[in-house]
């Protein structure tokens, strides 16, 4: 079948011989047909030679999303299914897809699904999309996931801006099967968490910090933690249960949080953490004034830097949680502190971190430095997909 033709720019089209999916609009010449948004293109250099084949889109920036470098395969039922199959095959692969745990399946360009997210808690399927080619082709690649992994049921997840940047999405809610009636509880590192597949924060628990809340947890023993932004609990109780620390007191702005964190502690017979709904920036100072002080703080924040032109006001509000967290912490304390934000590089939290040094007058030191478990691997080809930053350092 005949597709539409994206023509570059002049000396436009090097990244994406390189294999970098996201065609911005200022990189288009024209068009050659009147493709309809999520309809399948074909991207061309300006001197007709084939790229790839991706999904168009005029009302986003990203206005094509490649997916095939290869042009005698077109994105159809059986392209999909090959790459959803690559995508749980690395998962067993990693030895995920216990039956009690949970893990994501597929993560967008890493997987080269790029605006399709899929994560798994236990025989509950929660999806995002991202983009509006994905988004329009819901009802194939439901069945797909149906098909290759034979869930209770699927649930559709929104993420905050999507809309705004792609166009109509599909709204939030069950899309296949039967939708959990409650919390789904798994369990991670042996310590079991009820989480709120259908409304709770991202798609209902921080998958991508599971392996920094392990080595968060091995320098916990004995002592006294500060767990900010703690959501539902993740890292308080692993460094509780398999850390030892011998207290936690652990806050997040969400009372609904705390209150499923709290259901979490009980479910694990923990009586060492106690959960706070306070705000941080107001909090942690009162703390402070109270001559409270801590052996180790965690600083967990959502993502500050929602768009480049917030990077600024991003990189000065975790300069200010960083620099309240040394004036809890006792000498030779842990701090770990992370950053999901896109846009924040691993040299600016750096940055950051060499500035509070200064300004405390205390000497920081980097012991790790971490990123997203495996199941939310990095695309060589777009190192956009590399996202969270978690360094654990000793504070002197």
């Amino acid at each position: 079948m005949s597709v539409a033709k994206v023509i570059l720019q002049p000396r436009k089209a090097r990244p994406f011989f390189g294999r970098h999916p996201w065609v911005l609009d200022s990189a288009i010449g024209q068009i050659e047909g009147e493709p309809r948004d999520g309809d399948e293109v074909e991207l061309f250099t300006v001197e007709g030679q084939f790229v790839a084949r991706g999904l168009f889109n005029s009302a986003s920036r990203i206005r094509v999303r490649l997916y095939t470098w290869q042009a005698d395969q077109p994105l159809d039922e059986t392209f999909w299914r090959q790459r959803l199959e690559s995508a749980v095959r690395l998962r067993k692969i990693l030895g995920h897809l216990q039956p009690e745990g949970a893990e994501r399946l597929v993560f967008s360009e890493a997987d080269g699904l790029s605006g399709l997210i899929v994560d798994r808690y236990r025989d509950y399927l929660a999806i995002e999309f991202t983009s509006l080619g994905m988004a329009l082709r819901q009802e194939l690649l439901v069945g797909l996931l149906a098909e290759l992994l034979r869930p209770r049921g699927m649930v559709l997840r929104s993420e905050r801006g999507a809309a705004r940047g792609e166009g109509a999405m599909p709204p939030q809610g069950p899309c296949w099967g039967q939708p959990p009636d409650g919390p789904v509880f798994i369990t991670e590192h042996g310590v079991r968490y009820g989480v709120d597949v259908c409304e709770g924060q991202k798609t209902g628990f921080f998958l991508d910090q599971r392996e920094n809340r392990l080595a968060a947890a091995r320098y916990m023993h004995g002592r006294r933690l500060l767990d900010v932004c703690c959501y539902s609990g993740g890292f308080a109780l692993v460094c509780a249960l398999r850390g030892e620390a011998r207290e936690v007191l652990a806050i997040d702005t969400s009372a609904r949080a705390i209150a499923l964190a709290r259901a979490n502690a009980e479910l694990n017979g923990v009586a060492n953490v106690r959960f706070e709904t306070a705000d941080a920036f107001s909090y942690l100072p009162e703390l402070a004034a109270e001559g409270q002080r801590f052996d180790a703080v965690i600083l967990d924040p959502p993502k500050f830097a929602q768009r480049r032109e917030s990077l600024e006001a991003a990189l000065r509000a975790y300069y200010q949680l960083n620099r309240m967290a040394l004036d809890l912490l006792a000498p030779d304390g842990v701090l770990v502190t992370c950053s999901c934000s896109g846009y924040v590089s691993r040299e600016d939290l750096l940055h950051v971190l060499a500035e509070v040094a200064q300004r405390s007058g205390r000497t920081i030191q980097v012991l790790e430095q971490r990123g997203a478990a495996p199941d939310h691997p990095t695309s060589a080809s777009c190192l956009e997909s590399e996202y969270l930053k978690c360094f654990i350092c000793r504070v002197e």
